[in-house]
């Protein structure tokens, strides 16, 4: 790494599945990536009913935070920032989780509102997609929130977040078995419906010229329903279609875990939850009239790379750029 003159810049992710480093050079104002690394974390299967994270998901936490610290030391990372999404952000014990990960890593991880993570999705979207696709409507399903943001700039005129996450949904709906049962599966569908009612009525979503979806859940389901896997690199097209996916909702509802992570596309710790997002998926492209959404590779990550590349770094929030000492950086 002799001779680098690019600022090293990371971006720590804690998410409910995953923690995911990613870590890149600042060149051209573009996130080019240096290094990605991922750790399973599992925490989505370890949260109480409440969402309170309990002494097994907060040990595995701070294991994937310390192994993340060890690898920005190997990389030479300038600055990082890093940051927990909902299933930390949400939790009745958060405080408690974020001080002792603190403690014990030496690494204070920040959280982001919803409001912000869309926000800064949008960003990472419109710069992958380019001022050519017009008036954009982003839909973004993680583990604990959708994030449902429209707009003609680089960054949205409308924007909401809702607890309609794949991981929340399974949690509370679709406990009482593997495959779940046909009446979880109803219920399930009813309160997303009623939800996504909501997002139609509280935003102001005109119609898009290009309708586009961010997240590993919207890739896994459009990689189930057809669309080029992800070996063959992020610049190969791929969508999904709201219709395509309507009958995979019964296929997935009908099968168990161990089977879906047979499927094409669908990891073996996403198996429970694709049926969630799927129903998310299909119920919010069919509450906002949506046929097709692109598929951008770049999330919430990217978003915050290139805020802090375009020298406008996110609101004032919970969550800071640091130096690799800990102070923070502005």
């Amino acid at each position: 790494m002799g001779g680098r003159t690019a600022q090293r810049q990371a971006v720590l992710d804690i998410g409910s599945n995953t923690a995911n480093l990613l870590v890149t050079d600042a060149d051209g104002g573009l996130p080019l990536p240096a290094l990605s690394w991922k750790m399973r974390t599992g925490l989505s299967e370890r949260l109480a009913p409440d969402g309170t994270i309990p002494s097994a998901g907060r040990k595995r936490l701070v294991e994937a935070v310390g192994r993340a610290a060890v690898e920005m030391r190997r990389a030479r990372v300038d600055v990082f920032f890093a940051y927990a999404t909902a299933s930390v952000r949400d939790a009745p014990n958060r405080d408690r989780v974020l001080a002792e990960v603190e403690a014990k890593t030496g690494i204070r991880l920040g959280t982001l509102t919803g409001l912000q993570e869309a926000q800064l999705t949008f960003l990472a979207a419109r710069r992958w997609l380019g001022w050519c696709a017009g008036p954009m409507l982003l839909l973004d399903i993680g583990g604990g929130t959708l994030e449902v943001a429209f707009g003609r700039d680089r960054l949205p005129d409308s924007a909401l977040s809702l607890p309609l996450g794949a991981g929340r949904l399974t949690r509370e709906f679709l406990r009482d078995g593997d495959p779940p049962s046909a009446r979880a599966v109803r219920n399930l569908r009813r309160h997303v419906r009623e939800q996504v009612r909501e997002i139609a009525a509280r935003g102001s979503w005109e119609s898009p010229r290009t309708a586009v979806a961010a997240s590993k859940t919207f890739q896994q389901l459009a990689r189930l329903t057809g669309s080029a896997p992800l070996r063959r690199g992020p610049f190969e097209p791929r969508d999904l279609r709201r219709q395509t996916l309507r009958p995979w909702i019964d296929k997935l509802a009908a099968t168990a875990s161990a089977d879906r992570q047979r499927l094409p596309g669908v990891s073996a710790h996403r198996a429970r939850q694709i049926l969630a997002g799927a129903v998310v998926g299909y119920e919010v492209m069919r509450g906002l009239d949506v046929e097709a959404v692109r598929i951008c590779p770049w999330g919430l990550r990217e978003g915050i790379l290139l805020r802090r590349l375009e020298s406008e770094p996110p609101e004032p929030s919970n969550a800071q750029w640091r130096s690799r000492t800990g102070s923070s950086v502005i």
